[in-house]
């Protein structure tokens, strides 16, 4: 059995491009490749498993196809892009109804509608064990403004786009009491709704890449840690984080402070960003994120060095290690 997804990832990495308009492979959140004289082409897949990435406990079908297409367009966000198309292939064992599978396109139609891309194609078969629905989302990004996990720099800030945590926490929830537990709290549903239901950071993403500046960006799917490091890897730079500015949710506060540290760290699906920018960039970007009632949060700078990623709590410094949701660890 394959002992972990990034490794895999990196070896099966193709070793020689054919198509001159390539711009980015195996290696970003999407690929991307020359389009027309204004436009380059992004081009991200997801796939959810159930009794992996969800159960019927967990999440209805109409949240699965919701969150199904909101992983792929969080794809596009983090490379400061617009989504435009997408399709579907769907494994459907024999428990999934027809209406149950009707309900999981409303899900992602609704979300669909709110980005304005439409669905063009797809395929539908049968499964034997679970629903695998698999999404591919295509979207535009201006010619030459992709944002990559590779241009971190020395002296960069470190930054949050929303707050952490709380997808992990409304997952634990989840696992305990099911989503028709009818006692939940205000709080608690709060906490539900970030799972179930993530918006994307289409337009954060968005304003960066027209920002000018030059930025790093990845959306938080594998959990902080895991991001910072992909970004530390790619750039080949030293990040440091405070833990006490990470921008943790105000709905995991009621918890320990391990438990919060686990969420907003390790606990991945929040689908917000991270990323870096130069820190003369910082205030006309903030200006423009406080307009539009968007949170940006400073956790940390880049140094120099071998790529690695620390973190400070506790007036103490440690080694914050790549890890996160791994599909085979």
């Amino acid at each position: 059995m394959l002992k972990d997804e990034f490794d895999f990832i990196n070896k099966i990495k193709p070793k020689t491009i054919y198509q001159s308009s390539l711009k980015k492979g195996i290696g970003d959140d999407s690929a991307v490749f020359e389009g027309n004289s204004r436009f380059d082409e992004l081009i991200c897949m997801d796939t959810m498993v159930e009794g992996i990435h969800f159960t019927k406990q967990t999440m209805t079908p109409f949240m699965v196809g919701y969150k199904a297409l909101a992983v792929n367009i969080s794809d596009i966000a983090a490379m400061g892009g617009l989504p435009t198309y997408y399709l579907v292939s769907i494994a459907v064992p024999t428990d999934w109804t027809e209406e149950d599978l009707n309900q999981l396109y409303s899900g992602m139609t609704k979300l669909g509608n709110d980005y304005s891309i439409d669905l063009i194609g797809g395929d539908t078969v049968s499964s034997k064990r679970g629903l695998v629905v698999t999404v591919t989302v295509c979207g535009r990004i201006e010619k030459g403004k992709s944002l990559y996990r590779s241009q971190a720099r020395e002296d960069d800030y470190v930054f949050v786009i929303g707050e952490v945590g709380a997808s992990a926490a409304g997952l634990d929830l989840l696992l305990k009491y099911g989503h028709h537990h009818s006692t939940y709290t205000e709080n608690e549903e709060k906490l539900l709704h970030a799972h179930q239901l993530p918006k994307p950071q289409v337009e954060a993403g968005h304003i960066l890449a027209k920002s000018e500046e030059r930025i790093s960006l990845n959306d938080i799917s594998d959990g902080l840690a895991s991001e910072a490091n992909e970004i530390a890897e790619a750039s080949n730079v030293v990040l440091t984080i405070d833990y006490e500015k990470v921008p943790r949710s105000p709905f995991i506060q009621t918890y320990s402070e391990e438990q919060q540290r686990k969420w907003s760290l390790f606990g991945g699906e929040d689908y917000q960003l991270v990323g870096t920018m130069p820190k003369a960039a910082y205030p006309k970007i903030n200006q423009t994120f406080n307009q539009k009632g968007i949170k940006l949060t400073i956790i940390g700078e880049v140094t120099s060095g071998e790529a690695n990623v620390y973190i400070t709590m506790n007036n103490q410094k440690e080694q914050l290690p790549k890890k996160g949701f791994n599909h085979f660890k």
